[in-house]
């Protein structure tokens, strides 16, 4: 008998860089194709996959044009690049034959639907992927900090933070080839560390409602998959 996931409903959060891949901004095609194959190997062991996206690799393009900009004007343009950067992954989504449903805490009704948790809920319970876009609709409020409420919100098991490092180390390892990976870290020692696992307002968060936190490389083929079997995989973060 085959063995089950240990998580039922996970959320995912993909940094707008993740989907870059060499690139120096935008959508990296290849790079979003093969993140949709990782989610489609996860979704046919029967787990509920809903996604908070970020915008780096958007505004990125536009970072330097933003520097003087009121900070809640650039964050609102920020969240604008979540928006598309949600459309281009149902798009491949779509290509590659899964049902995908994009949410936004923006209104823009004639792109995408407005945020409606009932209803994201009902689409998980369906089969059906829900990317979460425009962050938590406010300024002043990471991506990161929107995937801890969702998560919270859905009744997720499991938030997985997709980076390009695979897990949280004890000092860079690109710079510190002996750093050491941290196998399990407890919420209050990933914040008196400031080991940017995630801002300090969804750690919290997160802590509090005492739900995980697992942070893998999205670049290493299948480490999604053995994080939703249970494996050693990343850096599982708890309370």
């Amino acid at each position: 008998m085959a063995q089950a996931p240990a998580y039922k409903r996970i959320l995912l959060k993909l940094s707008g860089e993740a989907l870059m891949g060499d690139d120096s901004y935008g959508i990296n095609r290849n790079t979003i194709d093969r993140i949709v194959a990782e989610v489609a190997e996860v979704l046919r062991l029967g787990v509920e996959v809903a996604v908070v996206i970020g915008g780096g690799n958007i505004f990125r393009g536009v970072a330097p044009a933003a520097s003087h900009m009121d900070r809640a004007t650039a964050d609102y343009m920020g969240m604008l690049a979540t928006v598309m950067n949600a459309l281009a992954l149902q798009d491949a989504m779509r290509h590659a034959g899964l049902q995908s449903r994009v949410q936004s805490a923006l209104n823009i009704e004639q792109v995408v639907e407005p945020y409606i948790r009932g209803k994201a809920m009902r689409y998980l319970e369906e089969g059906k992927i829900v990317i979460f876009a425009a962050g938590t609709g406010n300024p002043f409020f990471t991506t990161d900090t929107a995937a801890a409420l969702r998560g919270m919100e859905m009744n997720v098991d499991l938030v997985l933070k997709a980076t390009k490092v695979d897990g949280v180390y004890t000092d860079d390892p690109k710079t510190h080839p002996d750093a050491m990976r941290y196998q399990k870290l407890t919420f209050d020692e990933a914040i008196i560390k400031n080991l940017k696992v995630m801002d300090a307002t969804a750690l919290t968060l997160c802590r509090d409602q005492k739900l995980p936190i697992n942070v893998f490389s999205i670049l290493k083929p299948q480490a999604l998959k053995r994080v939703v079997m249970g494996e050693d995989e990343g850096t599982m973060v708890h309370v």
